[in-house]
């Protein structure tokens, strides 16, 4: 089979195109024969070896794919050659074919296509967990989301109107910020590009409190960090909630706790990769709510472009370089 191989640590113009050793399904694995892989910010860290897991090389990069099932392992009782799936993992998605452990894998519905059904469970399925089950959001609150225009940010603001909430959608360039109200959002403002000095921040805060206006922001979703953290936070309700979600900025943010106290507000992490580990149930709930919202055409993931196989450098140079609208899909 042929894969996208990391080879030695870098850019995307490290990776190179080549022959693999096809998988073959241990006990509790199954083999898909991928159809789509989705590309996501953690495959540009990946490859750098500046992600929290470092894969002995060679290795594929790809955290979510969708395809047939082409073989099983013992113990799985669930599935079958011919199932069609969408799984989720850390590496290894940019290949023909992957291995998978099987509770990582769920069957997706015949609407679905393959490009859509590879491209939605790691971001709507982190902005689900993010809204529902960490931020407990509720209809009628107002939320804020930071970076609205990429993969996880533009699954904000898509989750966030289906359960009730007004959306502000900040991102860095009036196209996206137009592209976040084409989704959903009921507002949106272009932040200034990092670095910036206090008076920025300061106007950051504001602008952010002049557009909720008598809507106070409730919850904060927060895939950039950086400088952008504490404007944010200091814009949060009595009660607010603020997700952290990550660092595409990349700084971790050192946030002054007082706020917290003065407004009686929460941080709250949203860790998705634990939460399946940890909650296999209400993982498998949620990637059911999404399967049920897509196939009745509520949700629809937005796709920028789709890339073949051999083009992933390319795809993931784009996502480094923000020229990306919602998400790309390589297609084998």
């Amino acid at each position: 089979m042929k894969a996208i191989l990391s080879q030695a640590p870098g850019g995307p113009e490290t990776l190179v195109f080549e022959d693999a050793p096809a998988p073959e399904a241990k006990a509790g694995e199954v083999v898909i024969a991928v159809r789509a892989c989705g590309v996501n910010f953690p495959d540009t860290l990946i490859i750098q070896d500046a992600y929290q897991f470092k894969p002995e090389r060679p290795f594929s990069p790809g955290g979510e794919v969708a395809g047939v099932v082409a073989s099983v392992g013992e113990d799985v009782d669930a599935l079958q050659a011919g199932d069609r799936v969408a799984a989720s993992m850390i590496w290894g998605g940019y290949s023909q074919q992957v291995a998978v452990v099987a509770d990582a894998v769920f069957k997706i519905p015949d609407e679905i296509s393959f490009e859509t059904a590879s491209c939605f469970p790691l971001a709507h399925g982190t902005s689900l967990h993010a809204l529902k089950d960490r931020a407990k959001l509720q209809a009628g609150e107002t939320l804020l989301v930071l970076g609205a225009a990429g993969g996880v940010g533009l699954a904000a603001v898509q989750i966030g109107k289906l359960m009730g909430a007004r959306v502000i959608a900040a991102a860095s360039s009036e196209e996206k910020v137009e592209a976040c109200r084409a989704a959903g959002a009921d507002a949106g403002f272009v932040y200034p590009r990092a670095p910036f000095d206090k008076a920025t921040a300061k106007s950051i805060s504001s602008q952010i409190k002049e557009i909720a206006a008598n809507h106070p922001v409730d919850v904060v979703y927060d895939a950039i960090g950086g400088l952008y953290a504490e404007p944010a936070l200091r814009a949060v309700n009595w009660n607010g909630r603020y997700l952290v979600v990550g660092f595409a900025a990349g700084e971790i943010p050192k946030i002054p706790l007082n706020l917290l106290l003065l407004k009686g507000c929460s941080a709250v992490g949203v860790f998705w990769g634990e939460f399946a580990k940890r909650e296999p149930l209400a993982f498998r709930a949620n990637f059911d709510l999404l399967c049920d919202w897509i196939s009745a055409g509520e949700l629809t993931p937005l796709i920028d472009r789709v890339y073949d196989l051999e083009n992933a450098a390319d795809a993931l140079k784009a996502l480094s370089e923000r020229r990306v609208i919602g998400k790309l899909v390589l297609r084998t």
